[in-house]
């Protein structure tokens, strides 16, 4: 089964957790501190799979974590990092945060690998605060959350040449008398509903990649008829041929179909609309083929267009219609990227944090510091929740609360966790 769309939800490993501990050998009565940090979390890594071609896995496992870090040990042992979690994907995928909708990666080649989120950093353990004003603490660090994002797979097929053109005018037929693939032939629309690849061997070494891209419609480029999962197909080929069936026998004139056709490739990406395009006038195997062929061929070749006139039933021309892709791709420079005009931005720092009130009146403070810092503190310790009212103070949380209107006993809500605020 060809499935190339997926949602899938990844978490990398947390970190370990700091140790807390202290040095207790005979004849040794004041060892001190000697608590180890936690290992870093395991990252998750998509890669790019050359033994892959659908993103079918993903539609029965849509939930990734990597390894936890271990935690830190006495004597100023280190915990164990946590194993990196590697995710394969078929070459081609492309990758974008559901949530901000940023591409995060396009994995095209076979071996490409993105880190698409990161393990947290292993807490510190109780001998990393020693000061010489402090010189045995007794709290130390919880692990660091790792990152936890859901993702939008989206593969788009890496093939040479595509085959484009209305439903049932014989691109089926001719990727079939052309490579080994087999898809599925029959005399009603639509009979293809996934892309199909297959190899075009021209011998010597020469082949290339050849996809029966499904049948485009009128407003296929306004999604009608599965239009934009068939035409993000077409995006990375570098070659089209354009099949027209100029027997006529489905009612529709060639030359329309041919333009229609065309103004859907050019409203989906202006990009596709300048790639080469040669026309293959199928079915000149029929009678009434043969008689339209001269007036087709004579338009087209008016705008510019080579026709090749060929029979997927019999064979007839496909060799020459393959040759001359094969030495399109060949003479194939790729089209450099378009920028209107150049953009400078200036970096604006996030606000540190923010507060809002929920709905039972709770003061709920958000951001990213201050949420890593509750994350990490263990708050049945009292030197690591003096630690945390530092850190709360030096952020300008307790001056932002009195300008909001906190009161003496009032809900102040962090990550989950909940503090009774007193001045």
């Amino acid at each position: 089964m060809f499935i190339d769309k997926a949602k899938i939800v990844i978490k990398a490993g947390s970190g370990g957790d700091g140790m807390s501990s202290f040095r207790r050998e005979k004849y040794v009565p004041k060892g001190g501190p000697d608590g180890g940090d936690g290992g870093r979390g395991g990252d998750v890594i998509l890669i790019a799979d050359a033994n892959l071609n659908t993103l079918l896995d993903f539609r029965y496992k849509k939930k990734f974590a990597a390894e936890r870090g271990g935690n830190g040990h006495t004597n100023n042992k280190q915990g164990a990092d946590g194993n990196d979690l590697y995710i394969k994907v078929p070459p081609g995928t492309l990758v974008r945060d559901l949530l901000t909708g940023e591409i995060i990666g396009d994995l095209t080649e076979p071996g490409q690998q993105i880190t698409a989120a990161k393990g947290g950093r292993g807490g510190r353990g109780n001998a990393r605060f020693v000061s010489s004003v402090h010189r045995a603490p007794t709290f130390a660090e919880k692990g660091e959350p790792g990152e936890e994002r859901e993702l939008a797979l989206e593969l788009k097929l890496l093939a040479d040449v595509g085959l484009v053109g209305y439903p049932s005018v014989g691109k089926s037929s001719i990727i079939s008398r052309v490579s080994a693939a087999k898809p599925e032939i029959a005399a009603y629309h639509f009979t293809t509903l996934t892309p199909v690849l297959g190899v075009v061997s021209l011998g010597a070494g020469h082949s290339f990649v050849l996809a029966d891209i499904p049948g485009l419609i009128e407003g296929a480029h306004e999604g009608k008829g599965l239009g934009h999962d068939f035409l993000r197909h077409v995006e990375r080929t570098k070659v089209i041929i354009h099949v027209l069936d100029v027997s006529g026998l489905e009612g529709r004139d060639p030359i329309d179909d041919y333009h229609k056709i065309n103004y859907e490739l050019l409203r989906y990406n202006e990009r596709l609309a300048r790639r080469p395009q040669i026309v293959a006038a199928n079915k000149m195997d029929l009678p009434e083929a043969r008689e339209n062929y001269a007036r087709v061929a004579a338009l087209l070749q008016e705008q510019g267009r080579e026709v090749y006139p060929v029979s997927a039933a019999t064979g007839e021309g496909l060799n020459e219609l393959m040759q001359r892709a094969a030495q399109l791709l060949a003479e194939y420079k790729e089209e450099p990227e378009e920028i209107d005009e150049v953009a400078v931005f200036r970096a604006e720092l996030p606000e540190p944090f923010t507060i809002k009130r929920d709905d039972d009146g709770a003061y709920v403070v958000e951001g990213k510091e201050i949420e890593k810092i509750v994350a990490m503190t263990h708050f049945d310790n009292d030197e690591a929740l003096r630690r945390f009212q530092l850190a709360w103070r030096r952020l300008g949380i307790e001056d932002a609360l009195k300008e909001r209107g906190i009161r003496e006993g009032d809900t102040v809500r962090i990550r989950g966790v909940e503090f009774e605020y007193k001045p």
